[in-house]
């Protein structure tokens, strides 16, 4: 594996590969490390060079404190594709890193050749609103989790039925989150970022060439949510992926890469 790199106030990232640049920015609490489990190897091996880097609030990237906006998210990504001279790139987003890339697109089109929205949104409805308060109340009572509640809790929200369902597999799910415990320092910053306004007229403005994936099973940015986004963008393409729930990148992969380098390669078509 490369050595994780941090120059300045540069978010920590990671290279692979050579080839044509990829960025890929992860979703709320996670490290970028997590796309080294399918999406870098099989950019990789099918001649891109992938860059990951950690968000804001993820260690060791440069800032741990819990004040920090989606502006500063956005910025963080900027100044790692100038500094690494990767513009115009690729850049691959899920959930909260679709949030920041949606956003660059509306600011810094000039930066991104195409781009790939996996699990976003461009409004907070009532219900992803009351989610994320939740998840803010919980956070500020500093109450300790036991892991294995969390693993459970966090498998339900973020996996679809036909995992849940499938006794071997979502034996191993909760393993590994269980083992994984969802609370990095800068935590609450990230989560108050899954609450913003209406967003779709801004993306009206969009030109970037721009693949939205949503995950028929995900209750955390459902599909509707979703189809918004991708018919807010201009030209936009729209793949939704049965039997995934957010975490469809992981449930999924195969289908989930597929659908991304299709996308780069001029091969796929918007869904009706």
């Amino acid at each position: 594996m490369p050595p994780i790199s941090s120059e300045g106030n540069l978010p920590a990232y990671e290279e692979s590969g050579q080839g044509d640049p990829v960025l890929l920015v992860m979703g709320t609490g996670s490290p970028g490390r997590v796309w080294d489990l399918h999406q870098v190897p099989a950019l990789t091996e099918a001649g891109y060079r992938t860059i990951t880097f950690d968000n804001r609030g993820i260690a060791p990237s440069f800032d741990p404190t819990e004040n920090f906006t989606l502006d500063d998210m956005v910025n963080d990504t900027v100044a790692l594709i100038e500094k690494l001279n990767l513009a115009p790139c690729r850049v691959v987003g899920a959930s909260l890193g679709a949030f920041i890339t949606q956003e660059m697109l509306v600011v810094r089109p000039d930066l991104v050749e195409q781009a790939v929205l996996i699990a976003t949104r461009g409004r907070t409805d009532a219900l992803r609103a009351a989610m994320s308060r939740a998840d803010l109340e919980l956070h500020d009572q500093n109450i300790s989790i036991p892991p294995l509640y969390d693993a459970v809790v966090r498998a339900t929200q973020n996996l679809s039925p036909a995992s849940l369902n499938n006794e071997e597999l979502v034996r191993d799910w909760i393993d590994l989150l269980e083992m994984s415990p969802q609370r990095p320092p800068g935590i609450r910053a990230q989560l108050t970022l899954d609450t913003f306004p209406n967003r779709l007229a801004a993306y009206r403005s969009i030109s970037t060439p721009t693949l939205v994936i949503s995950f028929q099973d995900d209750i955390v940015a459902p599909p509707h949510l979703g189809r918004e986004v991708a018919d807010a963008i201009p030209d936009c393409e729209y793949r939704q992926i049965a039997d995934c729930g957010h975490f469809g990148y992981l449930e999924h992969p195969d289908v989930v890469n597929g659908a991304i380098m299709d996308f780069f390669r001029g091969n796929s078509r918007a869904a009706p």
